[in-house]
């Protein structure tokens, strides 16, 4: 693990503070309990809704890449679900400079708010980048990123974690071989996508490159299954997620797996996510600037 030392993305706000968002962004307690335990920091019930309101993402702030951006390409493709529950879909970017060419492709994994416009932004981010992305949504079967991060995260919560890992392994198997793909293809997720990654990792032998940031490690067992190169982000505050980490580095070191892990020093869970106060433009530049490094050497 290389320490790194980073910004004050979320300096502003209390550690314990902090604390009760990842838990709440988390599903470990709800927004009543987030509020009433935050008021304990700052001295109200109103308070505390400000600082949930402050800490919630806010997506135009963080746009980087607009839809109607004239250098990509946007479309939807929908794929067959290997638990029989219908079809997945799938928002795709690609440039528009290269509609003929065939291209290396990225599957990029969301959080556990199933597609939002952050991911969509990260999707179109890849595409100016010249890769053609596909980012799949695991709420298509129960209807579909609802527009609201609330309804999201308890939508999400409803569904089986083994079946959207076994969606996003049908997902990625599909863009491989999919109308303007080159077949070589890679894998870069946040948080709950992190995860699914590092389960690609372990289910895609084709799979050149993945990429978690701040994502549990995949079944450790799986481990020496893994033919992908890993970059495998972390903040130096996410000590819930970093707590996997030693069991997962032995596991990797064991079966010889090609890594290499980062640990952003001050640097939050999410901090890659430019729509929140936790995101650390320091942190996310170094990582996001590897990401691109590692896809260039094994994609193209």
């Amino acid at each position: 693990m290389t320490q790194d030392t980073d910004g004050k993305g979320a300096a502003a706000y209390p550690r314990a503070v902090l604390d009760l968002f990842d838990a709440y962004v988390h599903g470990a307690i709800d927004r009543r309990g987030f509020v009433t335990q935050c008021a304990v920091h700052v001295g109200s019930a109103a308070a505390a809704t400000t600082m949930l309101a402050a800490l919630s993402p806010d997506f135009a702030r963080g746009q980087v890449i607009k839809p109607d951006d004239k250098r990509i390409a946007i479309s939807h493709v929908d794929i067959a679900s290997p638990a029989g529950n219908g079809t997945v879909r799938a928002y795709v970017a690609r440039p528009a400079a290269k509609k003929a060419a065939k291209l290396p492709v990225v599957i990029v994994a969301h959080e556990n708010r199933g597609l939002n416009p952050h991911i969509e932004d990260i999707t179109r981010r890849l595409a100016v980048d010249g890769y053609m992305a596909v980012a799949p949504d695991a709420l298509t079967t129960i209807g579909g990123y609802p527009g609201d991060e609330d309804k999201a995260r308890t939508a999400f919560a409803t569904l089986d974690r083994a079946k959207i890992g076994e969606d996003f392994v049908a997902a990625a198997t599909y863009a491989r071989t999919m109308v303007g793909s080159n077949g070589k293809i890679g894998a870069v997720g946040f948080c709950f996508g992190g995860w699914i990654a590092n389960l690609l990792a372990t289910r895609l032998p084709d799979l050149r490159a993945a990429v978690p940031f701040y994502g549990s490690p995949p079944t450790l067992a799986d481990v020496p299954k893994i033919k992908a190169q890993l970059l495998i982000h972390y903040g130096g505050n996410d000590a819930r997620t970093n707590a996997a980490w030693p069991d997962y580095e032995a596991a990797l070191k064991q079966a010889g797996i090609r890594y290499k892990a980062y640990i952003y020093d001050g640097a939050e869970h999410g901090f890659n996510n430019d729509t929140t106060p936790r995101f650390d433009k320091a942190a996310a530049d170094l990582a996001w600037a590897r990401t691109l490094a590692l896809f260039r050497q094994t994609i193209g």
